[in-house]
């Protein structure tokens, strides 16, 4: 009889927004209520949260002025990765900036340039302009 081996364990994947750390150590702490330090760091968070369906963490992030009563987001909808193109201030030096990014899911894209501004002291999505 021969010994059992360990099985070895499957590497975790990278995080949806395109970072290579896994989901649990990258997105998953800001959707567990920790404040983005930067205006892309909440757009990734934000990507993340619409890959894995995160209705409460986007209404959050959402600036109050601009906010919808709520998200309806489609079961089907397969996001598929992001690829951030550009960003003008936003980081903890700043009170506005904007993320220039284009969103694949299954079947096409999403190009937009997002606009954010703290909110007491927090990052929020204000809204966007779809390029393209």
């Amino acid at each position: 009889m021969t010994p059992k081996r360990p099985r070895p364990r499957p590497a975790a994947a990278s995080c949806p927004c395109g970072l290579p750390e896994p989901y649990e150590k990258c997105c998953a702490r800001f959707h567990q209520g920790a404040a983005a330090p930067t205006a892309e760091a909440l757009m990734r968070s934000r990507y993340s949260a619409f890959a894995k369906r995160d209705e409460p963490y986007l209404l959050r992030t959402w600036h109050p002025r601009t906010r919808p009563p709520r998200v309806d987001l489609d079961p089907a909808m397969r996001w598929t990765g992001l690829e951030i193109l550009a960003t003008a201030d936003g980081s903890a030096f700043h009170t506005s900036g904007t993320v220039t990014f284009r969103a694949s899911f299954r079947g096409g894209s999403l190009h937009e340039r997002s606009r954010f501004e703290r909110v007491e002291g927090a990052w929020v999505y204000l809204d966007g302009e779809f390029l393209d």
